[in-house]
């Protein structure tokens, strides 16, 4: 059965550990959100590669996109 923590909890225990631990607490956490930004980024690319092989999207240039923005 998984364990849910509270945040509150989480901040209460990071406060009890060392500074060198909160540290590396830190940078596990930031490697962690930057590999699952890398995961969404991938996956959204592989949809839009898929979208493109469909034929349900046309390339376009900076500027047409942009038109097609401010139009």
């Amino acid at each position: 059965m998984p364990l849910i923590v509270s945040f509150f909890d989480v901040l209460e225990a990071t406060d009890k550990l060392s500074l060198d631990e909160q540290h590396t607490l830190i940078e596990i956490l930031q490697q962690r959100m930057r590999e699952r930004r890398r995961a969404i980024i991938a996956k959204n690319i592989q949809a839009a590669r898929k979208k493109f092989q469909q034929g349900d999207c046309q390339p376009a240039t900076p500027r047409e996109i942009m038109k097609d923005i401010l139009s």
